[in-house]
């Protein structure tokens, strides 16, 4: 029997975990494009699946929301809305701050929650939070049409403001990830810890003019609140669409510069974790 050609004997692919501080190697998520795609539609399907409503949660959790807060916030506390109506300024603060909430929620449990598939097969694991962070921009999509829906009923044009709301977006999803991902190794090693971060979101939505407006900030104190990047982030929403008053840009671009050394050392950590956290998950 005549030897087998070179050209014909296969070769071996080992795949390992990296050491040390890896690189991101980005590259590898273009790469991996496609199965981007097939998780956020397993993640939007999946989401809703065995509720009874289904994907009507959507637009019910941010329309409830909305409903409680002015009632509370807007009726009985009686808190200025910079002369809007109280329902469309809480819900135009609502969208973005929902998406940032929900972008840390799923990526700090994407360890928890994926441990089946990643234990299966080999892709980037940060994927996973990115298409869970990709999901969120559509459900919010989805709850936009409300508030588009609510504009018309009170008469409120918005202005070319909303040409820079994808870029606001941009940096709410960012803050999301820049804080899940820290959260993300810790929440897997200890399950209590996702309640704790649950509590801390929560508690900076209140360090965050979602149910209030900034005015009602003493001024020797707003710069150093506008140091929160969703502060920015919130108010040139309601800037863009109600004509409220515009974000203090500096203070925003201060705050992303925050952001950003914050997001690049989770994206760090992330890689760094993930080689051994799956099997502690």
């Amino acid at each position: 029997m005549s030897a087998q050609s070179p050209a014909l004997v296969g070769r071996e692919t080992v795949i390992q975990p990296p050491r040390g501080w890896s690189a991101l190697n980005l590259r590898e998520l273009w790469e991996f494009r496609d199965l981007l795609y097939f998780l956020v539609w397993r993640e939007i399907k999946g989401r809703y699946q065995q509720m009874a409503l289904g994907p009507l949660w959507i637009v019910i959790q941010p329309v409830l929301s909305m409903v409680l807060y002015t009632w509370v916030f807007g009726v009985i506390a009686g808190l200025p809305s910079e002369n809007q109506p109280y329902a469309v300024f809480a819900y135009a603060a609502l969208l973005p701050w929902g998406f940032f909430a929900s972008t840390v929620a799923s990526a700090s449990n994407c360890f928890v929650e994926n441990r089946p598939l990643m234990n299966k097969i080999y892709f980037p694991r940060l994927l996973v939070p990115i298409a869970n962070m990709v999901s969120g921009l559509v459900d919010m999509a989805v709850s936009f049409l409300i508030l588009v829906a609510m504009l018309i009923i009170y008469h409120i044009q918005p202005g070319w403001g909303v040409l820079l709301l994808p870029v606001l977006l941009l940096i709410a999803g960012m803050a999301g990830l820049a804080v899940g991902l820290w959260f993300s190794g810790i929440v897997a090693r200890f399950r209590d810890f996702g309640q704790v971060a649950g509590y801390l979101v929560r508690s900076l939505m209140y360090a965050t003019p979602v149910v209030y407006s900034i005015e009602v900030i003493d001024p020797r104190w707003r710069q150093l609140y506008q140091l929160n990047p969703l502060a920015g982030v919130v108010q040139g929403f309601r800037w863009a669409l109600l004509g409220a008053q515009a974000p203090d840009w500096g203070m925003l671009a201060l705050g992303v510069a925050i952001v950003l050394p914050v997001l690049i050392g989770g994206l760090y950590y992330f890689r760094r974790t993930e080689r051994s956290i799956v099997d502690i998950a």
